[in-house]
């Protein structure tokens, strides 16, 4: 069967323009490099918006992949698998959590999560207990439900009515919280990191009294992994270094290396609302998306790849500052282990697109979080020699875009 030559004109021809990708195609990646259709290297610093955990086609997970299509790719829930069953006992091992369940995306992660906590509060107060706290900027995903709990209005714009009992109040802001949580909130739902909100790391005092806001309210509080598990941050998950649990933890993204997969982890206590018939997915623990995922785990969750991740966050930081002291155009870096964020200064808010693009030109890939916030979320194995060599490329993206702004 002879392939149809494919280029970026047939996006505009055949896709629903809700995304409107860079003009160059990739076809191939290796490490933290990538090629384009017309064989352009570029340097990754996006990682699939954190997701690419080990690189593009690291052999150890096209082996993982490999061997599995050769048995077993679809039984439906029906059925149970061995993939599945080896990856929920390793999570469980390694976190706070008895029990997952597996579904294929960190939207479809963040919808079980509350409609379990919903029904965690039905189960065990009633109907009235129902309302959920999420924060201004937060992001869950894309469902209905899930964009309803997001803080951020732009994404709800145009599909209301929207899922009703659901509040926001300002991130790091615990008198808010105190003022608004109640004996009717279920669950308090939070990012460690606001990632698409611009890379705001929670502060630690924050972190602990939402933890006790909600225990003295009997209320679940729900940590949104998706951006920040699986390493991101130099623990398995973001967690582990906050000295808070939460009772729901979603996961997805670097859970699978590339592959799809997400996950939602909890406590025995609370996984007992969804009971059978209560939730499910067809395709939730295929297991193809298992057995890469079991893999990938086992390579992060090692403590020389975590601990290595502080120093190649250093090593970005050290450039960033370099890069800065040249131009002054940074405003603030933050974040946490390999997802970073850079704020331009206030002169050049507005203007984030405005080096990606230039950032393309020179063969670099990176991300932003809003109009004011370069964002990276690289390979937690990417080489130095990548950091270095991606950061004089983006020395030379911002030189070009300064000087443009002052043609």
């Amino acid at each position: 069967m002879l392939k149809q030559p494919v280029n970026r004109a047939l996006f505009d021809e055949v896709m629903v323009p809700n995304y409107n990708p860079q003009q160059m195609v990739p076809v191939r990646g290796r490490g933290s490099r990538v090629w384009d259709q017309e064989d352009n290297e570029y340097i990754d610093f996006a990682g699939g918006i954190a997701v690419n955990a080990l690189g593009h086609v690291h052999p150890a997970l096209v082996a993982a992949l490999k061997e599995q299509s050769d048995k077993l790719w679809h039984l439906s829930n029906t059925f149970t698998n061995e993939p599945a069953l080896r990856l929920a006992k390793k999570l469980i091992d390694a976190t706070f959590a008895d029990k997952v369940f597996f579904c294929n995306s960190g939207a479809e992660a963040n919808e079980a999560a509350f409609k379990l906590a919903r029904k965690y509060s039905y189960d065990n107060v009633g109907p009235e207990k129902h309302e959920i706290i999420a924060f201004y900027q937060g992001f869950h995903g894309r469902t209905l439900f899930t964009v309803s709990v997001g803080g951020q209005a732009k994404y709800r714009e145009g599909f209301e009515p929207a899922p009703g009992g659901i509040s926001h109040v300002p991130f790091n802001d615990l008198a808010a919280l105190k003022a608004a949580i109640s004996d009717k909130t279920c669950a308090v739902v939070m990012e460690p990191i606001q990632g698409e909100g611009g890379v705001i790391p929670a502060d630690p005092e924050f972190v602990k009294g939402v933890r006790e806001l909600c225990d003295q309210h009997n209320a679940l509080l729900v940590f949104d992994e998706i951006q920040t598990g699986v390493g991101r941050t130099g623990h398995l998950y973001a967690y582990m270094g906050m000295g808070v649990e939460p009772d729901i933890l979603t996961s997805a993204k670097a859970l699978g290396g590339g592959f799809p997969i997400g996950a939602m982890l909890t406590t025995n206590k609370v996984a007992s609302s969804f009971g059978f018939g209560t939730h499910g997915s067809t395709y939730g623990g295929n297991p193809l998306a298992c057995a890469v995922a079991e893999t990938a785990l086992d390579l992060i969750n090692q403590p020389e790849l975590l601990n290595g991740v502080a120093d190649k966050r250093a090593l970005f930081v050290e450039e960033l500052q370099k890069i800065n002291a040249k131009h002054e155009i940074f405003k603030e870096i933050r974040g946490d282990g390999l997802l970073i964020g850079v704020e331009l200064i206030d002169s050049m808010h507005g203007k984030a697109a405005s080096f990606l693009a230039a950032a393309r030109e020179e063969g670099l890939m990176i991300l932003m979080a809003g109009p004011n916030v370069l964002r990276m979320a690289p390979s937690l194995i990417i080489p130095d020699e990548d950091i270095r060599d991606g950061m004089a490329l983006l020395e030379s993206a911002v030189t070009k875009v300064l000087m443009a702004e002052n043609a």
